[in-house]
């Protein structure tokens, strides 16, 4: 991973209408794009937005930026991140641009961008992007809006695409009868969700699917499937699901409102593949961040376990490398290779829901052998990204925790690669001693860079 200064681990993020999301910078982002897709041999780009209330004006001008250096962008509309990927590798573009802060709050935005193979943009190429956004920037630019209308048939090819992966022929799916919760966090999958789930079958109970530009992610969605999973029980369906602001990922619930997580997905996906002869090779691709329990659970079945840096790109990066065609993140992002190029939400969502029906067993049940280890994650609000290893106090509490685990717990101190945070995770068989742990090195990193 090379260190670029707009593009972090999901594309560039900020606050809308602020650098790097000022209105200069963003139609520099199009022209730099622009002259870098002119320079690969031309082609339009596809572009999908969320619901926030800055997407439109962020895409027009990003759109306008582009077409100044003859790269014409076709928009999608309202649309998953997941969508754009896959209309990007399976249509006539150079590139995929969506518009999108996924789970962060209304205020933020952002740009990914994807090649024409769907996957995001290598770091080398992010780079090149970058110091021509620069030259731009530092020459001075005048940005301005290009008006965009969403292009007929791009939503439907997407809902065909989804639909398809479980459908045989005309006949019933086997995931006719079910009845599921979907939280779409007013988010992108508003779009799509209930759509697809019906043509499979699938009774959904929507909740927050009603956009207003400034309500997604709050407190709805995979950010709080707390919510969701509190409703499964009252209604009586057989699952609920709670997709983020993009809908690249998925947080589950059974019928008793018991969460299932990123890492129980993973399990769940990979027992299923391996006995069906599908997980070849015999490994999954989690994260630094993936519960010690799953790699435990997954041991005995003969299946690897291997750890990528955070992020979802780095995920599909390892998966590349070693063939894997399963991995994820705890939080949501769940890759299947043979299926797609990035997370899909609703698709892995399917796959498991799928796995039920095949298996005839409830998500409580699919669930019950993977038994994860106490863990937890507390973020500290940073002033400034300081190398961790110059801060004494820090590395002294992290260094208690350590030596009291041994080979029984772990400890992940981490800078977020899109907001100003400090991540602390521990882990460990001892709930009191994750707690105790947790507390002194956050507390630790507050005094030395809180906010």
């Amino acid at each position: 991973m090379s260190s670029k200064a707009y593009f972090g681990t999901d594309g560039i993020r900020g606050v809308a209408g602020e650098p790097p999301l000022d209105p200069a910078t963003v139609y520099a982002v199009g022209l730099a794009l622009g002259e870098d897709l002119a320079s690969r041999g031309g082609g339009a780009i596809v572009l999908g937005q969320d619901t926030r209330e800055s997407s439109p004006w962020i895409a027009e001008t990003l759109a306008a930026g582009a077409a100044d250096r003859g790269i014409r962008a076709v928009s999608a509309g309202v649309i998953t991140t997941p969508a754009i990927a896959y209309l990007t590798r399976t249509g006539d573009f150079a590139a995929g641009v969506m518009i999108s802060a996924s789970h962060n709050p209304y205020r933020d935005n952002g740009i990914k961008v994807f090649g024409h193979s769907g996957y995001k943009l290598p770091d080398a190429e992010e780079s090149e992007i970058e110091a021509r956004l620069d030259r731009y920037l530092a020459a001075g630019v005048t940005p301005r809006r290009l008006p965009l209308a969403a292009t007929a048939g791009l939503h439907d090819r997407y809902v065909e695409f989804l639909a398809g992966r479980l459908q045989n022929g005309g006949g019933p799916t086997p995931l006719a009868g079910l009845r599921v919760l979907v939280d779409c966090g007013h988010g992108a999958a508003t779009s799509v969700a209930a759509e697809v789930l019906r043509r499979l079958g699938v009774a959904p109970v929507m909740m927050s699917d009603r956009p207003n530009g400034r309500n997604i992610n709050d407190h709805c969605g995979a950010l709080y499937p707390e919510v969701m999973a509190a409703r499964v029980p009252q209604l009586g369906v057989d699952a609920g699901l709670a997709l983020d602001g993009d809908a690249d990922r998925v947080i589950l619930a059974d019928a008793a409102g018991r969460i299932v997580d990123g890492d129980r997905v993973l399990f769940i996906a990979a027992r299923f593949l391996q006995a069906h002869s599908r997980l070849l090779p015999p490994r999954v691709v989690g994260t630094v961040m993936s519960n010690l329990g799953l790699e435990l659970a997954l041991r005995p079945l003969g299946i690897a376990l291997d750890r990528a840096p955070v992020g979802d790109k780095y995920v599909l990066e390892s998966m590349l490398a070693s063939g894997a065609v399963l991995g994820g993140e705890p939080s949501g992002h769940v890759i299947f290779r043979h299926d797609a190029t990035t997370g899909d939400g609703l698709l892995t969502a399917l796959r498991v829901f799928e796995v039920m029906a095949r298996e005839k067993a409830s998500l409580a049940d699919l669930a019950a052998p993977f038994q994860p280890f106490p863990q937890k994650l507390v973020n500290v609000r940073v002033r400034e990204k300081k190398p961790l290893a110059e801060i004494p106090a820090v590395q002294s509490a992290i260094a208690a925790a350590e030596g009291h685990f041994g080979s029984e717990g772990r400890v992940l101190v981490r800078y977020s690669g899109t907001e100003k945070l400090a991540r602390v995770m521990v882990e460990a068989a001892s709930a009191a001693d994750v707690e105790r742990h947790s507390a002194a090195i956050a507390a630790a990193l507050q005094a030395a860079l809180g906010e």
